[in-house]
């Protein structure tokens, strides 16, 4: 095998987990692609792969090689397509991220657009609410909602979210309309984070930020439940203004306290490839950012 044969049976048995089952992926026989992995190592001089005689897992080194061997196999393989003359034409798979709520409402929906228009392009949506490093878990497109610090990755900003209160009309009659976020302190409210209560909510009054300790009498980790419990009269929450957005439509939740909000928070698509990108890639970030920068829910 070359140098890319070797490459590819070193993806197959890490995609596959192990030498048998990557051997039938590629049409060789188990003791060839040991030996290409072999190869691998001693031409390296490193081990890649930990075997055991139930599994086999990579190294350190064997992970960060596996993420340059998928790159450079992709661009080998976009090249070759070029000068096939199908570069323009998006083909392939397309693995996109975004928050999971985002994800749901706003994202899923251009995926199903794009590959109507593009039948050619599979599509993987990974929807979580982290963090995700795109090179490492084989992705092409994030949408990022945060103030993104710099980096090597293109990103286009395609709108702006709001950092809102609201409550229920119910509670609202009941326990009277704050009109400063002081008015929040001891009252009962819903928490929206990662598992643990914060210790209150922070706004900006006459030019610094005031904290104000609400009762947190249920805490969360998703914002639909959060929501959910303040149109059920549960208490205040604070959420970004997309993910209470129908509820205050239909006028299940209304919004207090607009003029102490925090500064609204960006909404970015980020990809690593520049313009460097597949016709693919190209071709959804352009869509993408089209259709949510029309979007008036994120304006």
């Amino acid at each position: 095998m070359d140098s890319l044969d070797t490459m590819r049976a070193f993806v197959a048995v890490a995609d596959a987990g192990g030498f048998a089952a990557a051997a039938r992926l590629l049409g060789l026989s188990p003791p060839a692609v040991t030996r290409a992995i072999a190869a691998i190592e001693e031409r390296i001089g490193t081990r890649l792969l930990q075997r055991t005689t139930r599994v086999v897992r990579l190294t350190e080194a064997g992970t960060h090689y596996l993420v340059d061997c998928k790159r450079i196999l992709a661009e080998i393989a976009e090249a070759e397509a070029s000068a096939a003359g199908s570069h323009g034409e998006p083909a392939g798979q397309l693995a996109v991220t975004a928050p999971v709520m985002f994800g749901r409402l706003f994202v899923a929906p251009l995926v199903f657009d794009f590959q109507a228009r593009h039948p050619r392009v599979t599509a993987r949506l990974l929807l979580v609410d982290r963090v995700v490093d795109l090179v490492e878990e084989g992705l092409h497109v994030a949408v990022r909602i945060a103030n993104l610090a710099d980096s090597s990755l293109s990103a286009a900003r395609v709108g702006w979210l709001r950092r809102v209160v609201c409550a229920s009309p119910g509670f609202l009659a009941a326990h009277g309309v704050p009109v400063r976020p002081g008015n929040l302190e001891g009252r009962d409210s819903i928490a929206f984070g990662g598992g643990v209560s914060p210790p209150g909510w922070s706004f900006p009054v006459a030019g610094r930020t005031e904290t104000i300790g609400v009762a947190h009498r249920l805490t969360v980790n998703t914002a639909d439940v959060a929501v959910a419990a303040a149109v059920a009269g549960r208490g205040f929450t604070r959420v970004l203004s997309y993910q209470s957005a129908a509820e205050v439509a239909a006028g299940r939740l209304v919004i207090v306290l607009e003029d102490f909000e925090p500064p609204p928070i960006p909404i970015h698509i980020v990809h690593p490839e520049g313009r460097r990108a597949s016709a693919r890639v190209r071709a959804f970030v352009d869509y993408a950012v089209e259709r949510l920068r029309a979007e008036p829910s994120l304006q």
